[in-house]
């Protein structure tokens, strides 16, 4: 079971209790917990060849009526969303260096339902790390006057380290948005790719693959909520999947965009349909 299902399940256990009124915001908390592992992704640092470290300290930005609605439940959402992202690194192979927090900010720029996520690496004296990852040895104490900081290289970050990627932009898909590439293939070997929808598989037998309620798209998805032409997927190293201009947009792995990377079992939303994308080598 996927990390984020796992989440999901956390939080409906709470639903009917004091955490119901999350559910009632413009931000969905899974949203916010998908932009939180994308966010582990693009600034994952490699220090050596057994460790590669991610943010540990996180700032998920809302609008004024998202926090609003949220910040009461700040605290059992801020576990639970750290929870979430200690499970994901230990899937990951990421480590820490320090403990995991989640904090809520209010943004006055951004629009309701939209969301930004920002992220630093802060070290602690004793160095925290993802469950059943080796023990690596401690990395050189920072420099004075240059502690880890939003945007910025983690605290003690070997020299020449190259400093983090600038955060993504607002939630629900304003600008496109990609996840770091998985790993490429062996050379030689051939991949298959195809989606699963509504329990039919569809293979990918060509680079581009366009879905859509037109009787023309590569695989018609019976849906009024899903354009014509909604959304095309190119497969590569890595696959990605590009909006054409929908009316109701695209949503993968919980984050709102217009252009993301997929991974094998990746989750694309378009209309009331979900669609799993699946590569395998053979």
């Amino acid at each position: 079971m996927g990390v984020l299902k796992k989440f999901e399940q956390r939080l409906e256990g709470l639903v009917n209790g004091t955490f119901a009124k999350v559910f009632k915001s413009e931000v969905q908390p899974v949203e916010i917990a998908g932009a939180l592992q994308r966010e582990c992704d693009n600034n994952a640092t490699i220090w050596n060849r057994d460790r590669t470290v991610v943010p540990n300290d996180f700032i998920v930005e809302l609008s004024t009526p998202d926090f609003e609605r949220l910040s009461p439940y700040s605290g059992q959402l801020g576990d639970e969303l750290a929870g979430m992202v200690r499970d994901y690194a230990k899937q990951q192979r990421y480590t820490f260096m320090g403990p995991i927090k989640v904090h809520l900010e209010k943004a006055e720029d951004l629009d309701t339902g939209l969301y930004r996520v920002r992220s630093r690496t802060l070290a602690s004296s004793t160095n925290q790390q993802a469950p059943g990852a080796g023990a690596p040895a401690a990395p050189p104490a920072p420099a004075a006057g240059r502690p880890g900081g939003y945007g910025y290289p983690p605290a003690g970050a070997p020299a020449g380290a190259p400093p983090m990627p600038p955060s993504p932009p607002p939630g629900r898909g304003s600008a496109p948005y990609l996840q770091s590439a998985p790993a490429a293939p062996a050379a030689g070997v051939r991949m298959r790719y195809w989606v699963e929808i509504n329990g039919a598989r569809h293979q990918i037998s060509r680079a581009t693959l366009v879905m859509g309620r037109s009787t023309e798209a590569d695989v018609r998805i019976d849906d009024p909520g899903v354009s014509r032409r909604h959304c095309e997927i190119r497969t590569g190293t890595p696959s990605t999947i590009q909006d054409l201009g929908s009316t109701n947009g695209i949503v993968v792995d919980g984050q709102h965009t217009t252009r993301a990377t997929l991974r094998d079992g990746s989750r694309i939303v378009v209309g009331s349909t979900t669609i799993i994308y699946r590569q395998a080598e053979g």
